[in-house]
Formats: C-alpha cells, sequence, structure tokens
C-alpha cells in the first residue's frame, strides 16, 4: 500500500502590521479535512506565536489576513480576505515546509522541494512528506511489481501532530490530532482479496499503517471511503489489517517509535536501533530504512 499524499506549499512568508516578519503554516481548511484552496478559514501554525494573537493582522505580498481564533493547543484560526485566491496565493508566494536538513547546502530550494515529494505523489493535501515512501524510485516500483507484488495506492494527508514529541510521563498522556484518509474501492478490494487468498498486506509507512488500522477499527474491515483516524498505536495495540511495515529510524519520544515498537515487538525494535546506531545508520526523513514484520 502507497501514500499518494502529495506536499502542500503550505508555508508563507507574512509580515505584521509594523513590518515585523512573520510565518504562517497552514495545516487545513478550518471547516473540512480536505485541502481546499477556496476555504477562507484555515487552521495554521504562526511565528513568533506570542506576538500573533486574535485580531491580528499580516499581509503575504499584497494578500490580507487576520489571525480571527486562538485555539486551545496553540494553532491559531486564520481567515484570508475576501479578495484573496488562496490556491493562487500558496502557488506563487507558498514554500515547501522542509525540515531544516532535508539536503541543506545541496541544491536550490526548488530541488530540495522535489526531493521532499514521492515519486507517485498525487493528492495535495500533506504538510509533511510520507517519509519511508522517498526511498522509492520508478525503477524499484518496476522491480517490486515484477516480484509479483500488487501495489495499490491510498491517502492519508500527514499532519503536524505527527511528529509533535510526546510532551507527558507517558504514553496515555499524548493525545493524536486527527488526520484525513481516503481509500479507494481498488484498494479495499485489494485487501480483502489478500487476506482470503493468504497474502501479506504490507504498509509503506507509518501513514499507511494509521490509515488501514484507523479505518479498520469498528469491524476489522478496510472499507473503501474517506475519513478521519486519531488513531496512536501504543503497545497491546490489536492489528487487524498490516502484516509488514517499511518504516524509516525515528527519533526518541516520538509517536512513530512508540508505533514500531508496538508493531514489531519493543525486544526486537531496540535490537535494531543498537544496531543501527553501531552502523552508523541514518536516521530522519532522508535516512535509512528497516521493514519489519508485524510481531
Amino acid at each position: 500500500m502507497l501514500n499518494e499524499t502529495q506536499v502542500v506549499r503550505a508555508r508563507l512568508r507574512a509580515e505584521r502590521e509594523n513590518g515585523a516578519r512573520a510565518e504562517l503554516l497552514l495545516l487545513r481548511p478550518r471547516a473540512q479535512a480536505a485541502f481546499d484552496p477556496a476555504a477562507r478559514e484555515w487552521l495554521a501554525l504562526v511565528r513568533p506565536g506570542r506576538k500573533l494573537r486574535a485580531g491580528a493582522r499580516l499581509r503575504i505580498g499584497d494578500a490580507g489576513a487576520t489571525i480571527v481564533e486562538v485555539l486551545a493547543d496553540g494553532p491559531r484560526v486564520v481567515r484570508f480576505d475576501d479578495d484573496v485566491d488562496v490556491g493562487m496565493l500558496l502557488e506563487e508566494r507558498g514554500e515547501v515546509p522542509l525540515p531544516p536538513y532535508v539536503g541543506a547546502g545541496v541544491g536550490d530550494d526548488d530541488w530540495r522541494a522535489a526531493r521532499y515529494q514521492t515519486v507517485f505523489a498525487r493528492v495535495r493535501g500533506s504538510v509533511a512528506a510520507p517519509t519511508a515512501s522517498l526511498h522509492f524510485t520508478d525503477a524499484v516500483l518496476s522491480a517490486v511489481r515484477a516480484r509479483g507484488v500488487v501495489t495499490v495506492p491510498l491517502v492519508l494527508d500527514v499532519g503536524i501532530g505527527t511528529f509533535r514529541p510526546m510532551s507527558g510521563a507517558s504514553v496515555d498522556d499524548h493525545v493524536m490530532h486527527a488526520e484525513r484518509y481516503a481509500i479507494p474501492a481498488e484498494t479495499a478490494a485489494a485487501i480483502a482479496a489478500a487476506r482470503r487468498e493468504g497474502r501479506r498486506v504490507i504498509a509503506a509507512g507509518t501513514t499507511v499503517l494509521r490509515a488501514l488500522e484507523g479505518a479498520a477499527r469498528r469491524t476489522g474491515s478496510v472499507p473503501a471511503g474517506e475519513g478521519e483516524t486519531d488513531l496512536f498505536v501504543t503497545p497491546g495495540f490489536e492489528f487487524r489489517v498490516v502484516d509488514a511495515l517499511l518504516t524509516n529510524f525515528h527519533l526518541p519520544r516520538s509517536t512513530l517509535l512508540v508505533l514500531v515498537a508496538a508493531f514489531a515487538g519493543y525486544g526486537r525494535v531496540r535490537s535494531a536501533y543498537q544496531e543501527a546506531i553501531v552502523q552508523h545508520y541514518r536516521f530522519f526523513s532522508f535516512g535509512d530504512a528497516m521493514f519489519v514484520e508485524r510481531a
């Protein structure tokens, strides 16, 4: 299963009324889960957070916007002026929200932004790439399919919550933000066929796993359609769909590392990470990957 989400040019450089610099990172439209450039109001992360309170005005080039609400967990609700074409604004002035280490010192921003998209990115909506899929090239996909592997798509729009470190003393204290997913009928049918025939369902990345397992929480099967999931996979979780997982090496205190430990088993993951450190494997988005089977 491959996640076809595409990273949006969601970072906007702005100015406050006093001319000081500011920054918006548009997460999603306020009223809906799916990316929609026609939306007026957006949930956004802002900088500097202490300066951008409700009522603050911003200019992005010739476009105007207002901070209309500060939400309890930090994001702002930003309303663009009625004469602003948000889609065109993102295309002309938006930047792909690249992690600072992605391609640093190599190539220009356009090169780095292109490198941060998967080769099958198609559906706009993410603020971060499904990084396990950055390992795929067209040649690798062709080789995989030549071996008889059936590849089918889905979409989970990666939100900022996936990458926020856990701040509580226990994993039980952490709350995941909901992320939108869409599972095509062909993908649901392929999963059902694989389970009938005793073949494995392999998730290319934690985003695919969360979409599939989130969709299957009620009935155990994966229906076609759209939805949202705030699934936080922790040890003891009952996996119903995914048999194997391709994933990067994640950082301590991340929800991603907790997910992998729950899937593969804490002991196996700890051993794998010890080996990765000894062998100088790379972490982060452009790092190395592991293929793990469900414990």
